[in-house]
């Protein structure tokens, strides 16, 4: 893990000790379970770990991305809109069906980039 790949994971860190936060809080804000952040910061994560990651850096850092759909949005909701059903009655579903797969910042396509 490098410094910068670690600097997501301090700042995981920082929202759930923040004031008036915790790590359920932090994990509603996520889309995930407590019991999924309580994993990720103890490092016993069995899961996909990059797609924690980029929510967090959506979420809590402001991280973007600029979709050749929607423009530019944050990296978190790119994600969400990866994990959304095709939907023929809405057309910004039927676009992102189109586009999503051979996108850059597709969460598959990253793997398979990394895989070469």
């Amino acid at each position: 893990m490098t410094p910068s790949d670690s600097n997501w994971l301090e700042v995981l860190r920082a929202a759930c000790a923040a004031p008036n936060s915790s790590q359920r809080k932090v994990a509603e804000r996520l889309g995930y379970s407590t019991s999924v952040i309580s994993q990720v910061l103890g490092g016993k994560y069995p899961g996909d770990i990059k797609a924690v990651q980029a929510k967090v850096e959506g979420v809590f850092m402001g991280a973007t991305v600029d979709c050749p759909v929607v423009g530019e949005l944050p990296r978190n909701r790119c994600l969400e809109y990866q994990r959304q059903a095709f939907a023929a009655t809405n057309h910004l579903r039927v676009q992102l069906s189109r586009t999503c797969p051979e996108c850059q910042h597709n969460r598959h396509q990253a793997a398979r980039s990394e895989d070469r």
